[in-house]
């Protein structure tokens, strides 16, 4: 695929990977439009449009999308990439309504984002959607029940999308990574923080596996740099 002259829309896009993609795709002549709750104002930087809205909730992301389409007629990358880490820490302790909080983000932000672009892209008969998932949903891990279930159930989410799109020209992509150097870790960074990978390192593995003739669909980005 040619990544050039796309109307992109990046959920989470002011931080980390989401700014990471976001420049790189800015750099190769695209169009982004990047959605955060942090987000105070619209304002346009170097072809990157900066919207705010929460992924939790579905009208925003029903906006974001119309947006979207309203000023450039269509979505060609959809990047459901906001999420939220928890801290370790055994079943007993678990905070619940962080969990919950986790949850919105992690797997209903990633069910609404998904939804309104698969809507936009069965119209215009071709699209890309991208989950930024977590080698986390792929195995388990001591004291992380409660962010690996978030991300289980983006992941299985994300693989009934795909069946269900099997017989449209429109590509589903799940994005397996392993740590990386991020605010997600502000609050508490694991031992093996040094060792993460960076961002942009991340982002120019998603984009050149974009650039391929047939990308690979489930992408696992674990090398470390």
């Amino acid at each position: 695929m040619q990544i050039k002259n796309k109307i992109i829309v990046i959920t989470g896009g002011t931080k980390g990977l989401g700014s990471s993609l976001s420049k790189l795709f800015s750099l190769k002549g695209n169009k982004i439009i990047v959605a955060a709750r942090s987000i105070k104002k619209e304002r346009l930087d170097n072809n990157i449009f900066s919207i705010q809205a929460d992924v939790t909730r579905e009208l925003d992301m029903k906006k974001l999308a119309n947006f979207a389409v309203k000023n450039f007629n269509r979505i060609d990358i959809w990047i459901n990439n906001a999420g939220i880490w928890l801290t370790h820490a055994p079943i007993e302790k678990v905070n619940i309504k962080k969990v919950y909080s986790a949850m919105n983000v992690n797997f209903f932000g990633t069910f609404f984002g998904s939804k309104y672009a698969l809507m936009q892209m069965r119209k215009q008969k071709n699209g890309t959607i991208i989950n930024i998932l977590s080698s986390s949903a792929l195995d388990g891990g001591v004291g992380s029940s409660g962010y690996c279930a978030t991300k289980f159930a983006a992941a299985g989410f994300t693989k009934c999308l795909r069946y269900e799109t099997a017989e449209d020209n429109i590509r589903i992509i799940s994005v397996y990574t392993r740590g990386m150097k991020t605010s997600f870790f502000n609050e508490k960074k694991p031992n093996a923080y040094r060792d993460f990978m960076d961002p942009m390192y991340v982002a120019e593995k998603i984009i050149s596996n974009l650039e391929l003739k047939n990308p690979r669909q489930d992408l696992m980005i674990n090398c470390r740099k």
